[in-house]
């Protein structure tokens, strides 16, 4: 029989599937890393426009947080250097771990997303969007999102971004503004903007039409974020392309670039899904890996099932979205209370698994305890190759998954839930 093989964590799993099957790869094109991606960067930054704030004497820098598979190690460095090369002091530089509405970092958390250079050298805080003393409003969008934002983020004299693009679930796609916009936004700010995802228009690789994330476009303008480094990385994390510049050029000289590697077209809704969202950190947690469950209903069967493996060492990953999964009676009982309440951030989470798996046999592969699974209304697996066992042979049309939350499944079916 055929071995498949999808990320788990920090390592892989593999399965077979029998010699009859239909089955169908869906993930991104196969791209080799930059041969030398320190060159790649050292290009971009020179021919950015970096320079024209050159009489800048502060700087703030928002970076990603665990959750986000950014190389800090390669950008930050000669991104520094030439910060301190315009006559920016070391002591006059701010790195801002972006966390959105995520709890905020702990110190000695910080060298996970920072190197240790620079960890030693440069000042560097967490966001917390919860504690108004250390945000500042600016505004309003046009679409009634209220924005506030990081104080000392705001106050710099030269405001930048570092992230990666690639597809998001209802933004359309991560990168540019966003790592600012939303990572050091106050949480009224990200609950304003994340309640757009109930708009049929907020969608998984759509851009210029996404009420969501032009939002996001004129929440950045408001703050007036100067400078973005983002890069483009493979199915392995690692670099492919840089871009640095001004955000919105670059966002939208990234956008045709991410969908060539990370867009597949499919011709049919699949009977059996197998999924993973690609491994440590997009598992880290259940929060993050229900990304991957909302990528593949895309084309998965009303009826259909799918079989989602994220390890998630780190739990449900957020207290709100677990409280609303543990609480509700049923799945149906989750959208139903999120209609009736409305949007709030952590239960998101839990109406949007609601959202797509009430329909279809949904079944989890986790290091959760069994027992946390069963309470979430979710049906907890051990034994992955047992599983399939048992429903390969109903199953007429087969995919496997293994960069869910990266990729972009495109089909006419595709706006269907």
């Amino acid at each position: 029989m055929p071995n498949y093989s999808i990320p788990y964590g920090k390592r892989s799993l593999r399965f077979s599937l029998p010699d009859s099957a239909n089955v169908d790869v869906i993930a991104p094109q196969s791209a080799s890393a930059a041969e030398n991606p320190n060159e790649l960067i050292a290009s971009a930054l020179q021919d950015s426009n970096l320079a024209a704030f050159a009489n800048a004497e502060s700087a703030a820098i928002a970076i990603n947080d665990k959750t986000r598979p950014v190389p800090h190690d390669q950008l930050l460095p000669p991104l520094l250097k030439a910060l301190e090369t315009m006559g920016i002091a070391k002591e006059a530089i701010t790195l801002i771990i972006a966390t959105g509405a995520h709890p905020p970092m702990q110190e000695t958390q910080f060298s996970q997303v920072v190197p240790a250079e620079v960890l030693s050298r440069y000042r560097v805080i967490s966001h917390d969007c919860d504690d108004a003393a250390k945000l500042i409003p600016l505004g309003e969008t046009m679409r009634g999102t209220p924005v506030s934002v990081n104080r000392i983020y705001a106050e710099a004299d030269l405001r930048i971004v570092i992230g990666n693009v690639e597809p998001h679930q209802f933004q359309g796609f991560s990168g540019g503004v966003k790592s600012a916009a939303i990572g050091l936004a106050s949480r009224e700010t990200i609950e304003t903007n994340h309640a757009w995802m109930t708009d049929s228009r907020s969608r998984l690789g759509v851009f210029e039409s996404n009420p969501a994330r032009q939002d996001v476009e004129e929440i950045g303008g408001i703050i007036g974020i100067h400078f973005a480094i983002n890069v483009i990385l493979n199915d392995k994390k690692e670099i492919l392309r840089v871009l640095a510049g001004d955000p919105t050029d670059v966002i939208t000289a990234a956008i045709p670039l991410v969908r060539e590697i990370y867009q597949v077209e499919v011709d049919h809704l699949y009977d059996l899904m197998i999924v993973s969202p690609g491994g440590h950190p997009k598992d880290i947690n259940l929060y993050q890996a229900q990304k991957a469950l909302a990528h593949a209903a895309l084309v998965t069967q009303p009826e259909g099932t799918i079989i989602l493996a994220a390890a998630c060492p780190q739990g449900t990953g957020e207290e709100h979205f677990e409280e609303w999964m543990l609480d509700s009676p049923s799945l149906d009982a989750i959208g139903e209370r999120f209609r009736q309440e409305g949007f709030c951030l952590g239960p998101h989470k839990a109406y949007q698994i609601a959202r797509d798996a009430r329909d279809r046999s949904f079944f989890l592969l986790s290091d959760m305890p069994a027992s946390d699974v069963e309470r979430m209304h979710l049906v907890p697996v051990t034994d992955l190759q047992s599983l399939l066992a048992n429903h390969i042979s109903t199953k007429e049309n087969i995919a496997v998954m293994p960069y869910a939350n990266a990729t972009i499944p495109q089909t006419n079916d595709t706006t269907r839930r």
